[in-house]
């Protein structure tokens, strides 16, 4: 019996990556969610363009991210906005860098069934791909950290406190 080629399956970080490269897509066009989506799935999830191979990504996952994010993009952005600590509005921040906040608030707002930790680390090394500089992906996990504290506090470790000295 072959064993599966694990290059042929639908893969979830692919799905992220896609998702986030559709949302940024999407703020540079008049393209809707659905005609996005459809683009990607019929001519770059798992395909090869100008010798760059696409990995098969998880249709269903990159779906629901896509659409989320833009159906719960009133609830995201606000939230963005007071997750970060600078206090610089989410409009003012780099676009591949609000699609990646954009998409990882939407899983960790309306996709309970995967843990934070998964959330955090994914879109974290999605930062670290687009940009060379440690910065955005250090902002990038400070601002999902804080969003994670305020939705979904139970999976959450608490924060460790320095131990008050007595006199």
């Amino acid at each position: 019996m072959d064993k599966p080629n694990k290059k042929m399956q639908p893969s979830r970080p692919a799905a992220r990556l896609a998702a986030v490269q559709a949302l940024y897509q999407m703020e540079f066009s008049s393209l809707d969610a659905e005609t996005v989506c459809d683009e990607f799935i019929q001519h770059r999830l798992g395909a090869t363009i100008e010798g760059h191979e696409y990995k098969p990504a998880d249709q269903e996952l990159f779906q629901a991210i896509v659409k989320g994010a833009v159906d719960l993009q009133r609830e995201i952005d606000p939230l963005t906005d007071k997750a970060m600590k600078e206090s610089w509005p989410l409009e003012k921040i780099d676009p591949i860098l609000r699609a990646i906040l954009r998409a990882a608030t939407y899983e960790l707002l309306a996709r309970q069934d995967i843990p934070v930790k998964v959330i955090l680390n994914e879109y974290v090394d999605i930062a670290k791909a687009f940009f060379i500089r440690d910065n955005e992906s250090n902002f990038t996990n400070a601002v999902m950290d804080n969003i994670a504290r305020k939705t979904r506090e139970d999976e959450m470790p608490s924060e460790s406190r320095p131990a008050k000295q007595s006199d």
